[in-house]
C-alpha cells in the first residue's frame, strides 16, 4: 500500500465489530495487517470505554498493540486551532483531522458531519461505509 491512512475512533470500532460492508472489512484487514495509524486521541478513546462484555476491550488492546500510535507536536496543535476555529467541530475531531494532514495521510472514518467540513482545508477523507460500493 503507498497510501498511508490513519483510522479513526469510530473507524477501529466498527471494523472490529465487523459492521461495516464485507468490501470496506477487506480492505481494512490488509491495511490494519500492513500499517495500522491512530491517533492518541482514537486510542484514549479506545480505552476508556468500559463494555459489558470484558474480552471486548482486550481485543481494542490487541489492536491497539498492533497499532502505530501517533502522538501531538506543534504543528498537529497549529492545525487543530485553524480546523476548530474555521469548521467548529470538537476538538478530539480536529486534532485527528490534523494529525492526517500533518502525515499526509487519508483519514478513515464515517464521521461525515465534521470530515466533510475539513476536506476544503486539505483533509484526505475516506468513508469505508460508502468508498466500497459498486
Amino acid at each position: 500500500m503507498g497510501q498511508k491512512y490513519l483510522i479513526d475512533t469510530c473507524a477501529v470500532i466498527k471494523y472490529l465489530d465487523e459492521i461495516f460492508p464485507l468490501d470496506a472489512l477487506s480492505f481494512m484487514d490488509d491495511l490494519v495487517d500492513e500499517d495500522s495509524k491512530v491517533s492518541f486521541i482514537t486510542k484514549i478513546e479506545l480505552l476508556v470505554w468500559n463494555p459489558p462484555n470484558p474480552e471486548d476491550i482486550k481485543i481494542r488492546q490487541k489492536f491497539l498493540a498492533g497499532s502505530e500510535i501517533q502522538y501531538i507536536d506543534d504543528e498537529i496543535i497549529k492545525r487543530a486551532t485553524q480546523i476548530r476555529k474555521i469548521t467548529n467541530i470538537k476538538l478530539p475531531d480536529a486534532v485527528i483531522a490534523a494529525t492526517a494532514m500533518t502525515f499526509d495521510f487519508v483519514l478513515l472514518s464515517d464521521n461525515d458531519k465534521d470530515f466533510l467540513k475539513v476536506e476544503p482545508l486539505g483533509l484526505k477523507y475516506l468513508n469505508p461505509k460508502t468508498a466500497f460500493i459498486h
